[in-house]
Order: structure tokens, then sequence, then C-alpha cells
């Protein structure tokens, strides 16, 4: 695993002292300035700030990402693209993990989040696990990711770091607890049976059911 630098946490220091700032100044000015809420005010103030914390998080985070995007593939020891990653990744581990991970946030909530952070989500298609890197997993319609599965589109293998597209298809069930790996491709009606581990570039054919650790192709 690589060190993060110095440049890539002062300006992700900066981007979020921006965030804070304007979390506390709308929330004082905005929730603070409704005379109704009496002894309220300050628990009420506070909770405002905590929810624009994750929105105006999400802005600068998209915003900083429009503006020097991340491509998928390998990122080079030193390069533009690690200074990127590297403060694309104190966002998640600073500001988005809890969201993520933390498991009290309702389903169809989580979907609106992953759609935030960049994920392609079709209609109808929502996630119990964990997308990790939503910006390079793509989903189509009327698929479900099982509890606590986990697609994970990097790669970091000592100084190996990189990410591939996940894609998959409509119609699609991912099992409880299964794991999908950077680069897999799986095309519609496929199942993924529970438990399973689908290997980096591995892809899947329409109608498909795998299963196993490895995964291999059950029918």
């Amino acid at each position: 695993m690589r060190k993060i630098r110095l440049t890539s946490i002062v300006t992700f220091l900066s981007m979020l002292a921006l965030v804070l700032l304007l979390a506390v100044l709308s929330a004082y000015c905005g929730v603070g300035a409704i005379p109704s809420l009496g002894d309220f005010r300050g628990v009420a103030v506070s909770a405002a700030a905590v929810l624009l914390v994750y929105l105006y998080g999400l802005l600068i985070f998209r915003l900083f990402l429009w503006a020097q995007p991340l491509h998928d593939g390998n990122i080079e020891f030193g390069s533009r693209q690690e200074f990127i990653y590297q403060v694309y990744v104190l966002f998640y581990l600073i500001l988005f993990n809890s969201l993520i991970r933390g498991g009290m946030i309702p389903i169809p909530i989580m979907r609106l989040i992953y759609l935030a952070l960049g994920a392609r989500l079709g209609a109808n298609t929502y996630s119990s696990g964990i997308i990790y890197d939503p910006s390079f997993v793509t989903i189509g319609a009327n698929s479900v990711i099982g509890e606590t599965a986990l697609l994970v589109p990097h790669v970091i293998e000592g100084d190996t770091l990189g990410h591939y597209f996940i894609t998959i298809g409509d119609h699609v069930t991912i099992g409880a607890h299964a794991v999908v790996l950077s680069g897999v491709t799986i095309g519609d009606n496929a199942i993924v049976a529970a438990n399973s581990l689908v290997a980096k570039g591995t892809r899947i054919g329409s109608g498909e059911v795998w299963g196993g650790s490895p995964a291999r192709r059950l029918k």
C-alpha cells in the first residue's frame, strides 16, 4: 500500500474545511433563524450541520472529480492520477465510509447515496451490500445485491494500484456475502450464489449461474 502524500492531505483538508464552513454557516443562518424552535434551537442547528456536512461533502467531492477525473486502469507511482486517487480515498476514509458501511441507512436511501457518489444504477436496482468506488460500477435494471455482498472495483496488491469497471446487467442477483472483484462483467439474468468469490476479470454470460470460491459456472 502506498503512503498518502502531504500534498494530497493538504488538498483534502482544504476542501474539508470549506465543507465544514459551508455546513455550519448554512445551518446557523437557515435553521438557526427559525424563531419557533425555542430551546431546541441548538439541537436542530447541530443536526442540520451534520446533514449538511455530508451534502456539501458530496457536492465538493463530485466537483473535484469533475475537474480532476479518476480514470480506470493502473495508477502509476508519482503520477497525477495518484494524487487524484489519494484525495479521492481520503474523502471515503473520512466522510463516506461511515455512510457506506454503517448499515443504519435504509436501502432506498442508500441507492440515492450511491447515485450521488457516481454509481450507474438502473431502475428498481438496490444494494443491501456494499459498493466500493461507486463511480466504477454500472448495474442494469431490476437487479439486487444481497446482504453484505461486496463489489470491489479497486485493486491494491503491494505497490499495484488501480480501478477496473464492474458491469452488471439487468435482472441479476448477487447472493448474500458474495464478493465481486474488479473488472468483472455479469450478463443479464445471471445469478451469483451466496458466499461466492468472483475473481478479477471474470466474464459471466447471460442467464448463467455461478457459485463457489473462486466462482465457476454451475449451469
